[in-house]
Formats: C-alpha cells, structure tokens, sequence
C-alpha cells in the first residue's frame, strides 16, 4: 500500500529508489490530479515534477528555476548564504 505524505500534501507515495547515478527518487501519486516525481541529487540539486506539467530544479547553491504549466520560466540567482 502507498504511504501518504506528511501532514496535508495531497499526496502518496508510490516508489522510490537510487538510479545508477546514485540519486534519491520517488514517485507521487496525487490521485484525480496525476502524478509526479521527485529527485534528491547526491550533488545538492533538487528536482520536482508536478502533475500540473511545472517543474522546479534548485542547484542547492542558489540557483533554482521554475517553469510554469503554460511554459513560463521564472529563474532566481539569489545566494544560499
């Protein structure tokens, strides 16, 4: 059975693993909404990619970049300092 997300995500679980790479990821279950995916990058980086067609990357180190539903991208520079 798929395990449910913290508190009130909207979400279950249902897959995770580590790729070739050695990267963490897991896969969401948002029922009627669709689903996504999540990579925990052994680098520091992040990625998520959500069942509305967004998705979102962080470098870990100040860059991150957000791309909309209708295709949009939003990039940030700040510092992670």
């Amino acid at each position: 059975m798929p395990s449910k997300g913290s508190g009130n995500s909207g979400y279950s679980y249902t897959g995770s693993g580590t790729n070739s790479n050695g990267n963490h990821w897991c896969s969401r279950d948002y029922g009627t909404s669709g689903t996504g995916y999540h990579y925990s990058n052994n680098d520091g980086s992040y990625y998520y990619s959500n069942p509305n067609g967004s998705t979102y990357y962080n470098t870990g180190d100040g860059y991150s970049k957000y791309t909309s539903p209708s295709g949009g991208v939003y990039k940030s520079y700040g510092s992670s300092k």
